[in-house]
């Protein structure tokens, strides 16, 4: 009983810190974290709309070339929204990390946005696409 119980209280810490956030995230967004083969995969969700490489030509979205570490806001040639505009004002750049939080929920991080992709959810397939991206400096 008295190991029953320990269990109980055992569970109870472990999912008690989850629903209250303590624990850490299940992926580190470092590029170095993820796979770049199956971030390659992931990017078919994007490529309608966003194109990378030595060549690539900005879209319905801006080329992705160069992402990680470059100003928001700043392809030249590529019409932003205004609200992309105002943050990229304030400096915002797009480390593995920014890029995690816009991929995440993209309205939600950046309302108004021009983005209409609704997010990636899972950790390990934004860490795999940023570390694809980060294949194109």
């Amino acid at each position: 009983m008295a190991s029953r119980l320990g269990d109980l209280v055992a569970a109870g810490l472990v999912f008690g810190g989850v629903l209250a956030g303590a624990a850490e995230p299940a992926v580190a967004l470092d590029p170095a974290t993820g796979d770049p083969a199956a971030g390659e995969k992931v990017f078919r969700k994007c490529q309608a709309c966003h194109a990378i490489g030595p060549d690539a030509k900005s879209k319905t979205g801006p080329a992705l070339t160069g992402i990680i570490g470059r100003p928001a806001g700043k392809t030249e040639g590529f019409s932003y929204s205004t609200a992309m505009s105002k943050v990229a004002e304030t400096g915002l750049v797009w480390t593995p990390d920014k890029i995690g939080e816009f991929l995440t929920n993209p309205k939600g991080f950046l309302p108004g946005t021009k983005m209409t992709f609704a997010g990636l959810r899972k950790d390990q397939e934004r860490a795999d696409l940023i570390a694809y991206l980060a294949k194109f400096p």
